[in-house]
């Protein structure tokens, strides 16, 4: 089944800590698990930052929701209990437990109010399925996949010796070294040459195609690449287009005893952002937690 939304795990959560026991996180996280039913492949599905299994984080949510509105309590880092207040909802058997039915606690309200300018609550917020970790991802992976798409007009709309520069200046500033554009007509399949140490002993080479969409790099432009290494004596190489790699051309290298790396035009716009290349920071926001270290006074 799919991972259960945040707010559907509320009431297993509560009812699973009902035996007035200490649990961990990660131990309620196994027994809701069985409880829901879910697969290895469910368990393993990750946030879209593909750093924190969905599944946890929603459990995680859950009980903090449950928390604010004092139907348990956290006795120590990671543990979790639940209250006489959780105990009593508990008695009455409620057929959900939700966010709209959170709202009956005074302690939720005032959580849910903390700089707001009014305590009304939005439909679409009480009924959401995703985490407010997973509305942050999401909305950063909508503006960036739109920041992408213009980068990659922006890069359309340059000249083919522009582009190369563009190659030049992201593998420098990945750490590949100092190098220069070499391309130019008759070039032999070599746009640039980098030097990954002062004598210039160890070398990659690049090939830089500023191609519009649906115009292919094909196995034919592949094999003059590795044509040129070989020329060169050179054996890394790395072959960066706007637009996509045919399925031939990455079959040509994986037969290839060369190093290559091809970068496709999403690919690359995704390295320009990582590595601030023709884009600026905006906004940087920082989600903090609490420091126990601060608190303990052992």
């Amino acid at each position: 089944m799919p991972v259960p939304d945040f707010q559907s795990i509320m009431l297993p959560l509560l009812n699973l800590l009902k035996n007035k026991e200490c649990y961990a996180l990660s131990d309620v996280v196994n027994k809701l698990a069985q409880d829901f039913n879910l697969s290895d492949s469910d368990l393993s599905e990750l946030l879209p930052s593909g750093k924190q299994p969905k599944f946890r984080n929603r459990v995680g949510w859950a009980r903090t929701y449950l928390k604010k509105a004092g139907l348990l309590e956290q006795p120590a880092r990671g543990i979790m209990k639940i209250t006489d207040k959780g105990l009593d909802v508990l008695k009455k058997n409620p057929e959900k437990i939700n966010i709209n039915f959170l709202q009956k606690f005074p302690e939720f309200i005032e959580f849910r109010t903390i700089n707001k300018d009014s305590i009304k609550i939005e439909e679409e917020e009480i009924d959401r399925e995703e985490t407010p970790d997973e509305l942050i991802e999401k909305g950063y992976n909508l503006i960036r996949a739109d920041l992408g798409q213009e980068l990659l007009h922006k890069l359309k709309d340059n000249t083919p010796a522009f582009f190369e520069k563009v190659v030049l200046d992201l593998l420098s500033s990945m750490g590949y070294g100092e190098g220069e554009v070499t391309g130019r007509s008759g070039d032999g399949g070599i746009d640039g040459i980098i030097s990954q140490d002062k004598l210039g002993l160890d070398k990659i080479v690049f090939q830089a195609k500023c191609f519009s969409e649906g115009n292919h790099v094909g196995s034919g432009m592949i094999r003059d690449f590795i044509g040129a290494l070989d020329t060169k004596r050179i054996n890394k190489g790395v072959f960066i287009t706007t637009s996509k790699f045919s399925s031939d051309a990455e079959q040509t290298i994986f037969q290839s005893q060369k190093s290559i790396v091809l970068i496709s035009g999403n690919k690359l716009v995704q390295l320009m952002m990582d590595h601030d290349l023709g884009v600026n920071p905006n906004k940087d926001y920082k989600i903090k937690e609490i420091d126990s270290d601060y608190f303990s006074e052992d």
